[in-house]
């Protein structure tokens, strides 16, 4: 007998010893009916969450309708795809909140689909987002193409890995966010559209940039390859950088934009103050502009920020008031914003300083980040449907 069960034989005892006594009992059974609706209320809740557990029946992720999702990218190692449960626990347990999307990469060069990865965040109770870069070892920035390139990827040299991967997504069946070539309007990935003619267009469509059109022709040919393996449960999201760089028309995020049947999230990154030398710019300075930008693409698709976060060094800003005013005005300022990822990272840089990105770089830090959070509009479970239910 589970726990309702017992609590109801013990209201309807209760009533009975009380049969006398006239004058109480309008008021027990006025307490009866409440804690039957109260009771009621969790056991259908208990029996959603039984069906959506079920692993052989398919859900859907939904939107909050108020508020938007928290996540993580949770420094899982060089090559940023060593998710452990550990990992993700201790960090839930220090910021006290479980996180709702929890990011990784899946680099070309390592030719493997993340499986593994993939379930230990989705049995975690989390949605995987998936940074799908076409990119060879050893991972450098600042670097032209390698054998990943563009051209080589609608040349049709790699569709057997695309297939592969593919079929991976399919077999893992439950819902994922993939971005495929991230931050392409920067200049230190070798998908950007400046190590591909950049600027040069030709005169009868001047507005079709070569570079920005090269990795338009990807991302079509490899979701269009994706798409046709059958993994229908991928969302994927074109991820831009708040800020071209360089900062020219021909590289503006609309430019590189693949059109909304290729579209299911828009992406931005937000970094702060990355390195010792840099000033810690505020967030309306940072968000503003780019999320009017990319909100002009797409009147409906919602906005993600897919990656943000600030270093702490001396004598620079403050940057638990940074993370506090993010967190504020990510979901108050801007109301297409449904997801905010942070980017807890720490690394070190040529000249032996550190850039610490971490949450927890400071007491100051960690406890803006925490307090923040613990807004019940910043939601930290999943929103969950069996596909196929009535909207």
């Amino acid at each position: 007998m589970n726990i309702p069960s017992i609590l109801l034989l013990i209201l309807i005892l209760l009533l009975i010893f009380c049969e006398r006594a006239t004058r109480r009992r309008s008021g027990l059974i006025t307490l009866f009916f409440a804690i039957i609706l109260t009771l009621g209320g969790a056991s259908c809740k208990k029996t959603a969450q039984s069906v959506l557990s079920d692993p052989k029946k398919p859900v859907e992720v939904l939107l909050p309708e108020k508020g938007a999702y928290i996540g993580a990218f949770i420094d899982f190692g060089d090559e940023e795809d060593d998710v452990t449960v550990e990992t993700i626990e201790e960090f839930e347990s220090m910021v006290g909140k479980h996180q709702a999307i929890i990011a990784s990469s899946s680099y070309w060069g390592e030719q493997d689909f993340p499986t593994a990865n993939l379930n230990v965040i989705w049995r975690h109770g989390s949605m995987p987002l998936v940074f799908w870069s076409p990119w060879d070892r050893p991972y450098e920035q600042n670097r032209g193409p390698d054998k990943f390139s563009l051209t080589a990827i609608v040349e049709g040299k790699w569709d057997a890995y695309i297939n592969q991967w593919a079929d991976g997504a399919r077999a893992f069946g439950q819902p994922m966010i993939v971005a495929f070539g991230n931050e392409m309007n920067g200049d230190w990935f070798p998908w950007s559209g400046w190590y591909y003619g950049a600027d040069n267009s030709s005169d009868d469509k001047p507005d079709q940039w070569e570079g920005p059109e090269h990795f338009k022709e990807a991302y079509r040919y490899v979701v269009d390859r994706v798409r046709a393996r059958g993994a229908s449960n991928i969302k994927w999201m074109f991820h831009t950088n708040n800020y071209s760089y360089p900062q020219d028309t021909w590289n503006f995020a609309a430019t590189y934009y693949p059109g909304a049947n290729y579209v299911d999230w828009l992406g931005l990154s937000v970094y702060g103050q990355q390195f010792k030398d840099e000033a810690l710019p505020n967030i309306p300075s940072l968000v503003d502009w780019p999320y009017e930008e990319i909100s002009r693409l797409d009147p409906k698709t919602p906005i993600m920020i897919a990656e943000w976060a600030t270093g702490e060094f001396p004598h620079s800003g403050d940057k638990g008031a940074w993370i506090r005013d993010g967190l504020d005005l990510f979901r108050t300022r801007y109301p297409r914003i449904k997801a905010a990822v942070y980017w807890h990272e720490r690394w070190q840089n040529r000249d032996q300083t550190y850039s610490n990105l971490r949450v927890n770089s400071s007491v100051g830090a960690l406890n803006a980040y925490r307090n923040g959070i613990a807004h019940p509009n910043w939601i930290g479970d999943l929103i969950l449907r069996p596909v196929g239910d009535a909207k």
